[in-house]
């Protein structure tokens, strides 16, 4: 992990994330009883979301969307505006939100039933977040978006679990690895608590 973040590797992180499931517990609202994570899930012809996993809360199915960006990728301008790569990051899940509601039938052909989705975007350092220009700037964001952004800390705060409690990760052994997209399908077609919701949520 360290290597492909010191590297600035997009490449070597997504690599390392598709291997190792644990690294996504700071991100999972639930962390035991996990479902499995899946990766590279392609929709409407032309998008494409890193990872994906489903919540399966009792009001309703909430699928958790996830983005990585590249390491060390800037975020702010010396203007305080956001970089193009970071606005072109944000406007790429904007795109996916706006084509789920605009295409129903193929979001329940990809995911079964969804009540919600709940967008993550991996993107910057720690660092750069904890200026005074970042967290101003997150705070508003967060209080007038849908989607969620994490910093890359959020994966080195699960190896911390790792290494001090690693009782913590017993689900997370149970499903060490992502899953292809192509056992998505299977995956909710099998699960009675996502046939309930297909015939409730139509």
């Amino acid at each position: 992990m360290k290597a492909a973040y010191d590297e600035d590797s997009e490449r070597a992180l997504l690599s390392i994330l598709k291997d190792n499931s644990f690294l996504f517990y700071d991100l999972f609202s639930r962390k035991y009883g996990i479902q499995p994570i899946f990766r590279e899930i392609s929709f409407g012809g032309v998008f494409r979301c890193d990872f994906a996993w489903l919540n399966d809360n009792s009001s309703g199915p909430e699928w958790v969307i996830v983005e990585v960006e590249r390491p060390k990728m800037p975020l702010f301008k010396k203007d305080k505006n956001p970089t193009a790569k970071f606005q072109n990051a944000i406007e790429q899940i904007k795109s996916w939100d706006r084509y789920f509601y605009e295409n129903p039938g193929d979001m329940r052909k990809i995911f079964g039933a969804v009540s919600n989705f709940r967008f993550i975007l991996i993107a910057g350092t720690s660092e750069e977040w904890q200026t005074e220009n970042g967290q101003k700037w997150r705070n508003y964001h967060h209080n007038n978006s849908n989607i969620e952004i994490r910093s890359m800390q959020t994966f080195f705060n699960s190896i911390k679990v790792a290494k001090n409690r690693p009782e913590e990760l017993w689900s997370f052994e149970e499903r060490p690895t992502s899953l292809s997209s192509s056992k998505l399908k299977e995956y909710w077609q099998n699960y009675g608590y996502m046939d309930t919701w297909r015939k409730v949520l139509g």
